[in-house]
């Protein structure tokens, strides 16, 4: 079995920033993606930042060049760092972990964007 937990969030104004952090523990030795997801009131799941084993990145237009993740496989911990909030990231952030052929999710961290 894999647990995720998750740390950081809380409330920030529009223009602020936050880190997130997820710590993996487990049977964990074949981790592949780790990424992290955002759910808004209403709307569906949506990914935001992925990063692999190997360090490659992706995010999400509406993150790009505001978030970035990274991990440190020695701490088996991935990280979101957000900044330049605005109101629309407010939502609950979740990350998530692939050890194929299985997806593991974190607990859910509130995040609110607001003055």
């Amino acid at each position: 079995q894999v647990q995720l937990v998750q740390s950081g969030g809380g409330l920030v104004q529009p223009g602020g920033s936050l880190r997130l952090s997820c710590v993996a523990s487990g049977s964990i030795s074949r981790v592949s993606v780790m990424a992290w997801s955002r759910q808004a009131p209403g709307k569906q799941r949506e990914l935001v930042a992925t990063i692999t084993s190997g360090g490659s990145t992706n995010y999400a237009d509406s993150v790009k060049g505001r978030f970035t993740i990274s991990r440190d496989n020695a701490k088996n911990t991935v990280y979101l760092q957000m900044s330049s909030l605005k109101p629309e990231d407010t939502a609950v952030y979740y990350c998530n972990v692939v050890i194929l052929p299985n997806s593991y999710w974190g607990q859910g961290t509130q995040v609110t964007v607001s003055s």
